[in-house]
């Protein structure tokens, strides 16, 4: 798969063939579930190493043929037809990603510090390529919604939420573009993917017309993180779903401030500059407004719990209950509805390439001692790749409210 230790001597820890075995399967249990978006991206090339090689990658497309209208005459040969080309170009990228520990920590054979650091880098390796596929798949310009634009989508509005009349529509708008989809395994018939956030299922399945997962039994399974099916579509849904966080219709209290202080990763309290309302909503959100196509991977959404003196106490998304990320002071705090996506496509709607030397999954590279008296212990990975939309007519982004912050 790509994945590889490097333990060269004099530059690594040395690690015994079942203690590096046991530490790879750490890394790969952080770094595949998640992933969600890259299932819509086909490989460019069945020979990755010679499409990797370049700076970009060009696709050629082929225009269709036109209907023929006409007899065959009798005295006159048929004129042929000129196709016409087009290209598009995938340009990969790269990323890195490394963590610093005491080599104390890191000489046992097999703690439990070690083993959680291997997991954070493959969690670590699995969002930032994740982030590479989301962004492909959700800033294309083919985007529908049941409100004028992003900003209105009202979570009191029922008419701007997911439910059967918006399957329906995206099937039709599928079937009229003649999308690509999914052979189904067990009955031969075609269907796509659509990949959403947990809240807009909870809205879905209000309707009562979804199949769940286990009716269709396992071996027609075929998505990771896939809960059941509607009007032809596989729902896909985990919380990694992309979310425009507080980028919808403003609260009736509106709370529109900022970070008085930096946040550290795992802060459980924060302190705003201003606010006139402790009416916060469902969500606050903590980053900047994506109001197009410019995306901020570090916004989250934190739980409101109390305030004092614009001191707010939350619950959030990191491993103790507080902040994941790091934030800046001056940083944006708003608690307006949050738009959900629901995209859709089939197994040709992204295109991505890769190195095969580094692997689809990454390589670690460690651990490596560091320092004069090699007490520090460097742990890192590496990917090469990209993702890219190579046609606007294969993925489809539906935007739409929920319920959920009503």
């Amino acid at each position: 798969m790509g994945i590889q230790v490097v333990t060269t001597s004099g530059s690594g820890v040395a690690l015994s063939n079942a203690v590096r075995a046991r530490y790879i399967a750490d890394y790969l249990e952080g770094a595949m579930p998640e992933r969600l978006y890259d299932q819509l991206a086909s490989p460019i090339a069945k020979d990755m190493s010679r499409v990797a090689e370049g700076s970009s990658v060009q696709v050629n497309f082929l225009s269709s043929m036109q209907p023929g209208t006409s007899a065959i005459s009798e005295v006159v040969d048929i004129t042929p037809q000129t196709l016409t080309d087009a290209t598009a170009t995938l340009t990969p990228t790269s990323r890195a990603e490394g963590l610093k520990a005491s080599e104390l920590l890191m000489l046992q054979e097999y703690t439990g510090y070690g083993a959680k650091q291997f997991k954070r880098i493959g969690e670590n390796m699995m969002e930032t390529v994740e982030i590479l596929a989301r962004d492909a798949a959700t800033q294309g310009s083919w985007v529908e919604r049941n409100a004028a634009t992003r900003n209105v989508l009202d979570a009191g509005a029922t008419g701007h939420r997911a439910d059967d009349a918006v399957f329906m529509d995206i099937s039709g708008a599928l079937s009229t573009m003649k999308v690509p989809g999914y052979k189904d395994p067990k009955n031969g018939s075609t269907t796509h993917l659509a990949i959403t956030h947990p809240h807009v299922f909870h809205d879905i399945l209000q309707s009562g017309n979804v199949v769940a997962v286990g009716q269709y039994q396992n071996q027609s399974i075929l998505f990771n993180h896939e809960l059941g099916s509607l009007s032809g579509f596989r729902l896909v849904v985990s919380p990694w779903a992309k979310v425009f966080m507080g980028a919808g219709a403003d609260n009736a209290k509106v709370v529109d401030t900022v970070c008085a202080n930096a946040i550290s990763p795992l802060d459980k309290v924060f302190t705003i500059s201003s606010t006139s309302s402790v009416e916060y909503g469902k969500y606050l959100v903590v980053g900047t407004e994506e109001t197009a196509n410019t995306h901020y991977p570090k916004n989250e959404q934190i739980k409101y719990v109390s305030d004092s003196a614009k001191v707010i106490t939350l619950i959030g998304q990191g491993s103790n209950g507080g902040f994941r990320y790091s934030h800046d002071a001056s940083t944006a705090v708003r608690n307006a509805d949050s738009a959900y996506t629901i995209v859709v496509g089939g197994p040709e709607s992204l295109a991505k390439v890769y190195q095969p030397d580094v692997g689809v999954f990454g390589q670690i590279i460690g651990p490596r001692r560091r320092g004069s008296a090699d007490q520090w212990v460097e742990l890192t990975w590496k990917w090469y790749g990209g993702y890219a939309r190579l046609r606007e007519n294969g993925i489809l982004r539906q935007e739409v409210s929920v319920s959920a912050e009503e």
